[in-house]
């Protein structure tokens, strides 16, 4: 089988729990590291799935390394190869696909109820949950490609994941694990200092408060979700 190709653009804004999902399922894995400096690879069709992680950048910078992105997730929908992506990723995919990414209209920070699509996609990346608590650092927003359907929204943010077939982008972060959390916090302290005013960031405190039993909640769901997208791999 072709290795699952995840792109990381921050350090700390690694593949988290879905690095644990690949492995327990046995399947095999490269780390690109853009912000590294590592060189993208050529071509989508040596993988036989690509992952796009998050980041602190905008999709509209003027970064060397946007463009080839964008072709590269291009390239893998149009070979049928299952594109997912977090936050960032999510909006290089709708970029990349026809959609518009720009300012949300708040700034998202920390735990927030996000809730499911009633559509047959929803259910079938979803399946009969409702709802869920899902974890938010975000200041942009995308909207839907041409094709996509929405799966997931929140009070804040109305489109939080879309699915085109078996690719999926989210807007919100399922990936987290305990220690990516507790490291954001201590990263972006002053970001979420900054932004307290809006209704949608919390303070490190509640952020953290329950973290294990919250980041379990996210893991199973991340896990289902997960659970679905590898059916598409290519093998």
């Amino acid at each position: 089988m072709k290795p699952i190709a995840i792109f990381r653009h921050a350090s700390t804004e690694g593949p988290g729990f879905l690095a644990a999902f690949f492995d327990q399922h046995g399947l095999p894995w490269q780390l690109t590291r853009i912000d590294a400096g590592d060189a993208l690879p050529s071509s989508a069709l040596s993988y036989s799935g690509l992952v796009f992680m998050g980041g602190p950048m905008s999709v509209n910078d003027d970064l060397p390394w946007i463009p080839p992105v964008l072709k590269l997730i291009q390239q893998a929908v149009a070979a049928d190869i299952p594109v997912l992506g977090h936050c960032l990723g999510g909006q290089l995919m709708a970029k990349a696909l026809g959609g518009v990414v720009g300012s949300n209209k708040v700034k998202e920070i920390g735990w927030g109820e996000i809730t499911v699509a009633d559509n047959d996609q929803a259910r079938h990346w979803f399946g009969e949950t409702k709802s869920f608590s899902g974890f938010h650092w975000h200041g942009e927003a995308f909207s839907l490609p041409q094709g996509a359907t929405r799966l997931l929204s929140s009070a804040y943010c109305e489109n939080q994941a879309f699915a085109i077939g078996k690719n999926l982008g989210f807007q919100c972060h399922v990936e987290m694990t305990a220690k990516m959390v507790q490291e954001w916090c201590h990263v972006g302290a002053a970001e979420i200092a900054q932004s307290i005013t809006s209704p949608a960031v919390q303070p490190v405190e509640e952020i953290e408060r329950d973290l294990t039993a919250r980041i379990k909640k996210l893991n199973a769901i991340a896990e289902s979700v997960y659970t679905q997208w590898i059916r598409g791999l290519l093998r």
